[in-house]
């Protein structure tokens, strides 16, 4: 397997501050690798020198000779002088570039068989068709659209379609999902599924990562650490890694308690033997133990107290340009629920986020809320930071206290819940990296407390290890949330309740995390597709003669008995409880504090997580083996 990219012993200091310090990393032909690691840690460096973007303080990055590389930025550029279309065409330049040649050329050139060659391979010729299955299927801007007009989520559907349609050697993708609803991101996972080069990803989706890569690498203190496998490999290999630091260090400290009481006794033994046991005793307390990932704390500030009545939504329909979004909808927001909200960009959302604190009129219904019902609403636009400001500044806004429910605490400490450190704190806007100004953001907003907790697509922009803190801090929360996410992991891990914009002008209910609503809905489309066929068989078989019905009845396939028949009225619920064990034990493994309350039980935990799955894997085949029987029987009779 040959190199196709090579970092060797790379820095990069930002203010005296390591961000790579003597990094290195070699990336293999074909491998599908996913970077992780803290915002400001240095992962958009690493990716902007290795596409030659920047050069490192000192190191060195080789490249593949005729290397083609493709890179989506957080911070792309789309060209304002082309259209959506002219912007995607353009990154394929290099393909262009070649067909250009080959048709200059006569056909007896030398060159000509190759140039072909090389086109087919970069599939050249069907160009102009993948450019409008990536249009489509990213949900981008019609071709003609001009870019300067486009919001920033369209831009950003247009410079990932520009990415990926050039067919690169080695693709880079920084936050590729941001801003794409699920079938986009199912989209560009199964393009990565097939993809034939080489690509590395950086995102906090974790479904995604889980799907897409083979090899994990984390960026930490500024050095590269491999994981083989997906996300959930890596979190688990992170945990025992940890698990046995704990052991080293526990061991570490016993010995020099042990010694330091017995240097305290003044011992009298034999001076070599005394000075041996000191020299042993001062280079093991000069070992440095392992760094403890520093993490946000709780950062929600306790709400005021509910009433009976929060929010109640009594047949909302509504209406927006002449097209119908929703309507009939009725929902109660009980205390304690937290709803996930979910659908394709463009449903409505938004919309209804904006009925429900009073900010936009429905077009039908009512909405009843408490008298001591408190909105706090986190939009997808946040807050306009000033680049000139300091972080204590902004976030204080001229009050030094942040009230945290009877109680007031500083804003430097209530900043610091956020992993601002002091020399942070005292820092300009300007100079933060993309996950500090949201943390900053999302400091600005939850300080103003609110029973009623919503959040419009909260996960973009940050980090893994922030979004496991929010996630915990909402999971606490003593009053009402209500999310708008396309992050399943999220999803799955935060809500109580799930209302799906499916498109066709209404708002489904699912009890249960996310992928307890994808599996009903799954479910109902089997079982509708079921009823059709059977429809359709006994049209046919109705119109046959006499003979040949009798003949199918004398084959009619047995029925349930009466102890399969309950069996599977049960499997729903065994499914969903041992769904919700796997989802409690990878929680553990995500949360922030496992290394601290779980270390030594590790093994245990990895070995309940393998055997929960298994009996998953178990419950679905009898399930599917029960339905076939259900619906066979149902289709005979």
């Amino acid at each position: 397997m040959s190199t196709v990219i090579n970092a060797t012993e790379v820095t990069v200091r930002y203010n005296d501050r390591p961000i790579l310090d003597a990094a290195t990393l070699a990336i293999d032909e074909g491998q599908r690798i996913g970077l992780v690691g803290r915002n400001g840690c240095g992962k958009t460096t690493f990716l902007r020198i290795l596409a030659g973007l920047q050069a490192p303080d000192s190191g060195d990055v080789s490249r593949r000779r005729g290397l083609v590389v493709s890179y989506l930025a957080q911070d792309f550029m789309l060209d304002p002088a082309l259209d959506v279309r002219g912007n995607v065409r353009a990154g394929a330049q290099h393909v262009l570039e070649l067909i250009a040649e080959f048709e200059s050329l006569p056909s007896d050139s030398k060159r000509h068989e190759e140039l072909e060659h090389r086109i087919q391979t970069l599939e050249g010729w069907t160009l102009d068709q993948r450019i409008d299955t990536a249009l489509s299927h990213l949900n981008c801007p019609p071709g003609d659209r001009d870019v300067t007009t486009l919001s920033g989520g369209e831009k950003r559907r247009v410079a990932l379609a520009r990415a990926i349609v050039s067919r690169p050697d080695f693709l880079m993708l920084d936050e590729p999902t941001n801003h794409l609803d699920p079938e986009s991101i199912e989209w560009v996972a199964e393009f990565l599924e097939n993809f034939g080069g080489t690509f590395l990803v950086v995102t906090h989706d974790r479904y995604f990562l889980d799907r897409v890569v083979t090899r994990m690498v984390e960026l930490c203190d500024g050095k590269f650490w491999w994981h083989d496998g997906n996300y959930t490999d890596y979190l688990l290999d992170k945990a025992e890694r940890q698990a046995a630091d704990a052991v080293i260090e526990h061991k570490r400290r016993m010995f020099l308690q042990k010694e330091l009481a017995w240097v305290r006794t003044g011992p009298r033994a034999q001076r070599t033997k005394q000075k041996n046991r000191f020299e042993r005793y001062y280079e093991t307390a000069a070992q440095d133990g392992p760094v403890a990932e520093a993490d946000m704390e709780l950062v929600i500030p306790p709400p005021p107290q509910l009433g009976n009545r929060t929010v109640e939504v009594v047949h909302l329909g509504m209406e927006l340009g002449g097209r119908r979004l929703f309507s009939g909808f009725s929902f109660t927001f009980e205390n304690g629920r937290r709803v996930g909200i979910c659908g394709r960009n463009g449903l409505g959302k938004t919309t209804l986020l904006k009925i429900i604190i009073g900010q936009l009129a429905p077009t039908e219904g009512t909405v009843k809320t408490g008298q001591l019902t408190r909105f706090n609403y986190v939009d997808q636009g946040r807050l306009q930071l000033n680049e000139e400001r300091t972080v204590l500044a902004e976030a204080s806004d001229g009050t030094e206290y942040v009230l945290w429910g009877e109680a007031k605490i500083s804003v430097r400490a209530y900043l610091k819940r956020f992993l601002f450190a002091d020399d942070r704190i005292t820092t300009p806007v300007g100079k933060l990296s993309g996950g500090e100004r949201s943390r900053l953001v999302l400091a600005r907003i939850l300080k103003s407390g609110g029973n009623f907790l919503i959040l419009d697509e909260p996960t973009n922009d940050l980090d893994l290890s922030t979004l496991r803190v929010l996630e915990e801090a909402l999971i606490a929360f003593p009053g009402v949330v209500c999310v708008v996410s396309h992050d399943r992991y999220f999803l799955n891990r935060v809500c109580t309740d799930i209302l799906a914009f499916e498109g066709d002008g209404q708002i489904h209910h699912s009890v249960g995390d996310y992928d307890y609503y994808v599996e009903k809905k799954q479910r109902a489309a089997a079982e509708a597709a079921r009823r059709s066929a059977a429809f359709l068989d006994l049209n046919q078989t109705a119109g046959r003669p006499v003979e040949i019905r009798q003949t199918a009845r004398a084959a009619k396939p047995r029925k349930l008995s009466f102890k399969e028949a309950r069996e599977l009225d049960g499997m729903e619920a065994q499914i969903q409880a041992v769904d919700e064990e796997i989802a409690r034990l990878e929680g553990l493994f995500a949360s922030p504090d496992f290394h601290r309350t779980h270390a030594t039980q590790t093994p245990q935990l990895v070995a309940e997580l393998a055997a929960a799955k298994a009996e998953l894997a178990q419950l679905y085949n009898r399930w599917e083996e029960l339905e076939a029987i259900k619906s066979t029987a149902g289709a005979g009779s």
